[in-house]
């Protein structure tokens, strides 16, 4: 565990919950038409930007654009200019670097092997390092994302193919990831050691298609073939036949598993399947658990949608109480709205959900949420029942209490800028958000609804740091960064 004051992170307010999503397909026609479609499934992980590469045996393509997939890709003309049978596309909440548009990836470098393209899901523990080194030592960074490092490792490396070049480079990185690379014939999927980071296989008319979640492959009507596994790196290359090959190459020493927690309380959509495990059914089992942790008296149980949905129908159903859609959450209002005055940044909240009187009105209300990070949501929406007439709020929270920053890829507070460092009990913290009583599923409640099984202490069955502390991999950016200057706010995320 590393000590609290030595972790840093920096945050805009309200947008925990966001990372990014990839999708990769070789081999099949209208390639990035498939890859649009995928991108659109996965837009619940970055709706920042959004980008494709394809290539057509001659030249490869890049579309980039700020704002939503289908706010560009649905145009024709647009996929028009993305020909080929392969191609790869990345959805972007921006967690490293600055919003624009020399960000948005795929990213893409010509290397003396040939052009290629990355996208990449989670962060590099030692990304900052790294590209430190990279600037030292002669090279041009043209972007301010630490995915940048794997082209500038690849681009160095003196493996004289693109795939093994690829696997050099990428074994000199730590951190959470899942990370696709396209060359002219190749396809290349790789997770991190420890699995932090989600990525699965599947196969549409029997090509290759690599993802960050099922949903993506739900779409277009893909089958799924199984989930990459941890540390393991997947190439698939076409023939001049057309025929297409694929070598796994498996880590010499494999470390167990440990799939971030924060995939089933929050990224991941619930139809989708996240290590073998439904995310619909992990999220409903939060909600029974809870209820059996924390019972209370109430008229009508109420999630924030859409993060408390599952979990409140859980709690409902444990719980004997109905359930009832007490808040309406307005689906066109995107993150990237304008809020120029204090006057209308007051209104934000009711900008994404208002309260439904009807059955909010005289009413004790157990309020279900998935988690509470800085708790500046949950006062607003806390507030907006009771002007809509509840007599009693009762939050309960489907998750433990966040104490610490993340380095994997989820975009989090200072420490001291979380709820749960800012108040000593739990009294305080409810008086705080104004709810009549409060409480946090357990660390143990979390695990049984995820694997059935308590958390082992010893060696942990989840990355599940942000609750615990208990880091999976080094910190090799944020040490550096403390030992160097203490005042520093690090910006190591994606």
């Amino acid at each position: 565990m590393i000590p609290p004051n030595k972790l840093y992170a920096q945050i805009d307010d309200d947008i925990l919950h966001e990372e990014c999503g990839v999708f990769g397909i070789l081999g099949e026609k209208d390639a990035a038409a498939i890859t649009a479609l995928g991108l659109y499934a996965l837009q619940h992980r970055g709706q920042e930007s959004a980008g494709i590469v394809s290539y057509d045996t001659k030249v490869f393509h890049a579309e980039k654009h700020m704002g939503l997939v289908g706010d560009h890709y649905t145009n024709p003309k647009t996929l028009a200019r993305l020909p080929g049978l392969m191609a790869i596309g990345h959805v972007r909440y921006a967690t490293t670097g600055e919003t624009a548009l020399r960000n948005v990836q795929p990213l893409f470098a010509e290397l003396e092997v040939g052009g290629i393209a990355i996208a990449h899901n989670g962060n590099f523990t030692n990304g900052l390092t790294l590209r430190r080194q990279l600037i030292s030592a002669g090279s041009i960074c043209q972007s301010t994302s630490d995915s940048e490092v794997i082209l500038h490792l690849i681009a160095r490396s003196r493996y004289r193919s693109s795939s093994d070049r690829f696997v050099d480079a990428i074994r000199q990185v730590e951190g959470g990831y899942a990370m696709l690379a396209l060359t002219r014939t190749k396809l290349i999927a790789a997770r991190d050691p420890t699995g932090i980071r989600p990525l699965v296989m599947g196969n549409l008319n029997g090509k290759p298609i690599f993802c960050s979640e099922t949903c993506a492959l739900d779409i277009i009507g893909a089958q799924y073939t199984r989930d990459v596994e941890n540390g393991e790196i997947i190439i698939c290359e076409i023939q001049k036949d057309n025929s297409i090959t694929i070598t796994e190459i498996k880590p010499e020493i494999k470390k167990p598993e440990r799939l971030c927690l924060f995939e089933y309380v929050y990224f991941a959509r619930p139809d989708s399947i996240v290590g073998k495990r439904s995310v619909y059914t992990v999220r409903k089992n939060m909600g029974i658990h809870l209820a059996t942790e924390s019972p209370c008296q109430g008229d009508v149980v109420v999630p924030v949608p859409d993060g408390g949905t599952p979990a409140a129908i859980g709690y409902a159903q444990k719980s004997g109480i109905p359930f009832e859609s007490g808040i309406i959450r307005n689906h066109y209002v995107g993150r990237t709205f304008i809020e120029p005055t204090q006057q209308i940044r007051a209104f934000g909240v009711k900008l994404k959900h208002s309260a439904n009187r009807a059955v909010i009105a005289g009413k004790h209300v157990i309020l279900v949420d998935d988690s509470i990070v800085r708790g500046t949501t949950s006062i607003k929406i806390v507030r907006m029942l009771r002007e809509a007439g509840a007599k009693k709020v009762h939050l309960r929270v489907a998750s433990p209490m966040i104490f610490y920053p993340d380095f994997y890829g989820i975009d989090t507070p200072q420490m001291d800028k979380l709820l749960a460092n800012q108040y000593p009990d739990l009294e305080a913290m409810c008086k705080y958000i104004g709810a009549d009583s409060l409480s946090f599923l357990s660390i143990d409640g979390l695990y049984y609804a995820v694997n059935g099984t308590p958390r082992n202490n010893i060696q942990p069955q989840f990355t599940d740091h942000y609750f615990t502390g208990h880091y999976p991999t080094r910190l090799i950016d944020q040490e550096n960064t403390f030992n160097s200057d203490q005042s520093s706010v690090l910006k190591t995320h994606r």
